[in-house]
């Protein structure tokens, strides 16, 4: 077989499979074929936790379906990793990383997955990720969870993959796959996509539906596609649209959306895009080779017609500090979706969890479970604290009235620029959507990013920001694998 699957993207897999020269049952063999030889191989990457045993009968009644009427759309057959926190109602179990939840069942399929499986896209198994998206405990390494073990980042692994989507992120950068779903509180898809050399689209809050997702914070979760190109991103994110009533945030989006993102792919969308850069954003904690390349990348921003704002300081910058919200959140809704399991769920409340984390401790509590014990013990579980009242107004106020709002109608700008995934400490806060889109690699090889970010439903134009910096610069590589054999 002539067909190359190392960093195809959908347009040429689905041009491939219109043309005979593949199918989607061959597809998928040749990805687990990748997965068996390098992610469960040498050094173990380990980005991907679980098979659908189902997945090639899937693949082949869609290549029947595909020679009866032809496809469905740009989804049709096509291969996808989700995150191990979504929902699928299916033969696949849905943990969060966690030994407790290892033989817990969902009774359906979350809400993006029954959209992704209409568009004609196979669920091919579940991705790695850091145990109950890193809220567990403090110093847990990202990328490692009980049950599924260390994700390793491929291009340099005395580096970080990032969490707490380490697998969704490390499986498409290698090609164990063709997009993956990942889901964000606070950085989740920004971090290991800028690590991992892959576009992260971390959507408006209320954008994507969360039904079926088990959650961390109610307030600031979402999912969102993770991808080598951000024409494949913009794809998967149309498959995952939908309207959810029984997500109350989306009554936000009314509106707001759009039907086809792809209209937004434009090379030329940085001409006269005004990009504020908030350099007293922690810009200290970059070395000096990482801010050379974010330097590198203002430049290429400019020489495409960008309208650079040096510096868009965001006055509230450094008033941002720790918040109880997510604590408190966690609990309430941890023990919400773990209430909708069924009958036959194993565990029903996070106490159950943390009391089976004691039975069994040189599995479980490597790391320990501090926050998980936190979230338990020192919250009503009735979002009535009064700290967390308190933080959660402050975070609206400094995050997004006084901070992002503010210095965007200050400065007038389209967007904000950060280096690697920066963003994440004050977009996530606000609910606001980013894109991360690889810019370079350090003299050892570990990738570095950069991230745009607006404000609320601001998609179409982070679009094409993101697509029109990576037309121009084309920096992305596939990870050398060979060398791990």
């Amino acid at each position: 077989m002539s067909f190359e699957i190392v960093e195809a993207t959908i347009p040429e897999i689905q041009a491939a499979l219109e043309a005979g020269e593949i199918t989607s049952h061959q597809l998928v063999l040749m990805y687990l074929e990748r997965i068996a030889d390098h992610d469960k191989n040498g050094l173990t990457i380990n980005s991907v936790l679980e098979i659908n045993p189902d997945a090639l009968f899937i693949a082949e009644s869609l290549d029947v379906e595909r020679s009866l009427q032809g496809p469905r759309g740009p989804m049709h057959g096509i291969p996808v990793l989700v995150k191990d926190n979504i929902n699928t109602g299916d033969k696949m179990h849905t943990s969060a990383g966690s030994l407790a939840l290892a033989n817990s069942f969902a009774v359906e399929d979350a809400f993006i997955v029954t959209r992704l499986r209409e568009a004609g896209a196979i669920i091919m198994g579940k991705a790695n990720m850091t145990e109950f998206a890193n809220f567990m405990t403090n110093g847990m390494p990202s990328g490692f969870s009980s049950r599924g073990g260390q994700v390793l980042n491929p291009y340099n692994i005395s580096t970080p993959t990032g969490g707490s989507s380490a697998g969704s992120a490390v499986a498409v950068a290698c090609n164990f796959c063709t997009v993956s779903v990942g889901t964000e509180t606070s950085g989740s898809i920004l971090n290991p996509g800028n690590l991992g050399s892959v576009i992260g689209i971390k959507p408006t809050v209320g954008m994507i539906s969360r039904s079926g997702i088990l959650p961390l914070s109610n307030t600031q979760d979402t999912a969102g596609p993770m991808a080598r190109t951000v024409h494949d991103a913009v794809l998967l994110l149309n498959a995952m649209l939908g309207k959810d009533s029984s997500d109350a945030a989306m009554g936000t989006s009314v509106g707001r959306l759009h039907e086809d993102y792809t209209v937004f792919l434009d090379e030329n969308g940085l001409k006269g895009a005004r990009i504020g850069i908030p350099r007293d954003y922690y810009f200290e904690e970059l070395t000096e080779e990482q801010l050379a390349l974010f330097n590198a990348s203002v430049e290429q921003m400019r020489a495409q017609g960008a309208i650079i704002i040096d510096p868009a300081d965001i006055r509230t910058a450094r008033e941002i500090s720790y918040s109880s919200v997510v604590l408190n959140e966690f609990k309430i809704s941890l023990n919400a979706y773990l209430s909708r399991l069924g009958p036959g769920a194993p565990m029903r409340t996070l106490r159950d969890i943390i009391d089976f984390n004691h039975t069994r401790p040189m599995e479980t509590l490597k790391y320990g479970q501090v926050t998980l014990m936190d979230a338990e013990y020192a919250t009503s579980g009735t979002l009535t604290d009064p700290q967390y009242l308190r933080d959660r107004a402050t975070d609206l106020k400094l995050c997004k009235e006084q901070g992002i709002d503010a210095v965007m109608k200050e400065h007038n700008l389209d967007a904000l620029l950060f280096p690697a995934d920066f963003g994440a400490r004050i977009t996530s806060r606000a609910g606001y959507p980013s894109i991360v889109v690889p810019s370079g690699y350090t003299a050892a090889g570990a990738p570095f990013g950069v991230t745009f970010s607006a404000q609320a439903y601001q998609e179409p134009l982070l679009i094409k920001l993101a697509y029109a910096f990576e037309q121009y610069t084309k920096v992305r590589k596939a990870p050398s694998l060979q060398s791990f054999i």
